[in-house]
């Protein structure tokens, strides 16, 4: 299994408004050092819950067809699937009908599921990434649809990573989530299994 991020997020979910006025910082002088620790908040936070915050676009690669009648799609909430093709062992692109599955977008983990009396395609998949299916996942387009404490969890993590630009400071090793940017993002984690 392999994971694309195929169309980033349009926004972030902080603007630099909101991280200078937590930061307490006035000018323009280190504009584009936050949007810098903006976009890395936003990718701690999203990897550490296994989730997609602002909508962005993805590839889940496979190399066959599950065992089972469903596919878990990684990196909720899941918005759609925009297709699922498939590749035989020439190479040959084919697109799965979309009746042939139904998309789960209510579970916790959003997954494709094959509709009644379908099977998946018989087709002699190539031997890695026979099949890749592109979803659309995130909370939404705007920073109001997230979470108030993933929000929160993000600024934490700006102010640390503003007030702390060394990886050791005064013999003390920041290399993982501050804890209370922890507790916020815990309850909404998604953990593999």
């Amino acid at each position: 299994m392999a994971l694309k991020i195929k169309t980033q997020p349009a926004s972030e979910p902080i603007s630099l408004a909101e991280a200078k006025s937590h930061l307490r910082v006035d000018g323009t002088d280190e504009d584009t050092f936050i949007d810098g620790l903006i976009s890395a908040a936003r990718e701690d936070c999203e990897d550490f819950q296994s989730r997609a915050y602002i909508t962005q676009t993805w590839e889940l690669w496979l190399d066959n067809w599950p065992g089972s009648d469903c596919i878990d799609i990684p990196l909720p909430p899941l918005q759609s699937i925009t297709s699922i093709k498939y590749y035989d062992t020439d190479g040959t692109e084919y697109t799965m009908a979309t009746v042939d599955y139904f998309v789960d977008t209510k579970s916790y983990v959003g997954r494709v599921v094959l509709a009644y009396g379908k099977a998946w395609p018989s087709t002699t998949l190539r031997p890695a990434n026979g099949v890749c299916i592109e979803f659309v996942a995130g909370y939404g387009d705007a920073a109001a649809d997230l979470p108030a404490a993933v929000k929160q969890a993000m600024l934490l993590i700006i102010g640390d990573l503003y007030e702390n630009r060394e990886n050791t400071v005064i013999g003390k090793q920041t290399n993982e989530l501050p804890m209370a940017a922890k507790s916020l993002l815990w309850k909404n984690r998604v953990v593999p299994v």
